[in-house]
């Protein structure tokens, strides 16, 4: 099973990892907090995040220590700084630390999602060809084909993104919101109706075949997986 991405939120200020998880948890995103740059270390050995967001002004080890000291232990997941320091010598040498980018305070919710959703398709190793795969459902994310049970299933550019959401969440039900956030983006727009004309797009396509891996959560929302039996 393919689980949600992991987002590791580290600020000493609570307000903000408060905001923060919030917006990353609706989305579909697993999340984790810490509030030190010790605590930050320990919760990156048991969380193992696909991202983390770092905070530079933390109250024990600043978050460049934190940084140099995941490098040093081989911990190479994507890192993102937030804070106030604007100064390029602060960028300078949180990039040559190691991170993958840098966000100054204040910041828009959006901006930040933006990065970490763009990090995430750089980085992901979903697996060693680079296919994602859940039962007999493929998709090749390099050539955008998806196969069911060895068979081509030709998708609209919406359905698979649709698609790979779902997948990147198998077994995990998602909301109306969370999908529409996700595939259609912040200024979309829309309403849910458009999720439910897409769901049952996939289905005609992908559920076409036995058994069925599109299901509703009723009052809930939808998921990719095995039937319960």
């Amino acid at each position: 099973m393919i689980d949600a991405s992991r987002v590791l939120v580290v600020d000493d200020e609570e307000n903000i990892t408060e905001l923060l998880s919030t917006a990353l948890r609706y989305i579909g995103y697993d999340v984790a907090v810490a509030h030190s740059g010790r605590e930050a270390i320990d919760r990156t050995v048991s969380f193992r995040p696909d991202v983390t967001l770092l905070d530079v002004m933390l109250p024990d080890l600043d978050g460049f220590e934190v940084c140099r000291r995941l490098r040093s232990d081989g911990v190479d997941s994507p890192v993102i700084f937030l804070t106030a320091r604007d100064a390029t010598d602060d960028k300078v040498s949180g990039l040559e630390l190691g991170a993958d980018d840098y966000v100054t305070k204040p910041f828009s919710l959006e901006e930040v999602v933006a990065r970490v959703r763009a990090l995430l398709r750089r980085t992901r190793d979903v697996s060693n060809d680079g296919r994602l795969r859940y039962a007999d459902l493929e998709m090749d994310d390099d050539s955008h084909e998806v196969w069911r049970a060895g068979e081509s299933i030709v998708l609209t550019a919406t359905e698979y993104n649709l698609l790979r959401f779902l997948l990147m969440n198998a077994g995990r039900v998602l909301s109306k919101g969370q999908i529409l956030d996700h595939v259609w983006e912040y200024d979309f727009g829309g309403t849910g109706t458009v999720v439910e004309t897409y769901i049952s797009y996939l289905r005609k396509k992908v559920d076409r075949f036995d058994p069925a891996l599109i299901h509703t959560v009723r009052g809930v929302g939808y998921t990719l997986r095995l039937p319960r039996g």
